[in-house]
């Protein structure tokens, strides 16, 4: 008997070998690495998940050669982000993220140039350590986040071009959200993503979140985040119903679970500047658990629709 996940690559008419292979690959780097994204994406319909996998393990990729706090290899970068957008432009690769990645581009008909972007944003973390206003850090974060909004648009199934900006507020709200629950970890990459301005505002400076104390000052800065971030989470959570209705409920679990980061920040005092914060496995079931219900519903209404006769 075939597992879920055989059965999603059959949905999604994926025969070569190699291919539901590399796509396989892509799925697990996604369950090892994205929990709460994974878990959203089993909400889709099945013929859909495989080109989300493929489009988390090939950001993740791109995402550990300079993040990685062992081994970081931005050369590696540099070599590995031309050679995966020659790929996708469509050369040979040996790649099998590269290739199942390439497969979804073309499937989906995504805009190389969305690639580019992201991986321009990628090299700028090798020498950029500092955005002094959140104007700034949005022109980064178009690259790091919002293109990966419009990758994913294809995968919800559009109704309205409008879609397009709630898209983009999303891929900012949950990059914003990674930032303010990593200010330590990036410290220890040399790294502040919380802009500069901010930081003056309230009277912080880079030494003082070094210094590891949850400050009066510090958690204002945090809230000002927070409350920033959750603004944008609002605005793409508008978005929802321009979206086809059996993607929904996976939209929602993801803003809920990814907001819930959020939550999970004010739980701790604010204490992400020696710590990571991550929202309970018992959350992510209480969330998950009631949208498959949901899924499979809007999945069965969608086919019910499809096979309605015309004017019925």
């Amino acid at each position: 008997m075939k597992s879920v996940h055989e059965r999603a690559l059959d949905a999604a008419g994926l025969r070569d070998p190699q291919l539901r292979s590399d796509y396989e690959r892509c799925r697990l780097v996604n369950a090892d690495h994205g929990k709460t994204y994974y878990l959203s994406a089993l909400l889709l319909p099945a013929d859909r998940r495989p080109h989300v996998y493929a489009l988390y393990a090939f950001a993740r990729t791109a995402d550990e050669f300079v993040d990685d706090l062992v081994e970081p290899d931005p050369a590696g970068l540099v070599r590995w982000g031309d050679e995966a957008l020659a790929a996708l432009r469509g050369g040979p690769t040996d790649d099998p993220i590269v290739r199942a990645t390439a497969h979804t581009v073309r499937e989906l008909g995504l805009d190389v140039s969305l690639f580019e972007d992201f991986l321009a944003a990628m090299r700028q973390d090798i020498d950029t350590t500092r955005y002094e206003t959140f104007d700034d850090l949005r022109g980064y974060m178009w690259g790091s986040a919002a293109v990966i909004g419009l990758m994913m648009l294809p995968v919800l199934g559009p109704l309205d071009e409008r879609a397009r900006e709630h898209a983009i507020a999303l891929g900012e709200a949950f990059q914003l959200a990674n930032f303010i629950r990593d200010v330590g970890e990036d410290l220890q990459r040399g790294r502040v993503y919380l802009p500069m301005a901010d930081l003056h505002r309230f009277g912080v400076t880079v030494d003082h979140l070094r210094a590891g104390a949850v400050t009066a000052n510090v958690q204002a800065l945090l809230q000002f985040q927070i409350a920033r971030t959750r603004e944008l989470y609002r605005f793409a959570a508008e978005g929802v119903a321009l979206v086809r209705p059996e993607s929904r409920p996976c939209l929602r679990t993801a803003i809920r679970l990814y907001g819930g980061i959020l939550d999970e920040v004010e739980r701790a005092g604010y204490q992400v500047l020696t710590g990571r914060v991550s929202v309970p496995n018992r959350t992510r079931a209480a969330v998950a658990l009631p949208a498959l219900a949901r899924a499979v519903s809007a999945r069965r209404e969608s086919a019910r629709w499809h096979a309605a006769p015309a004017g019925a």
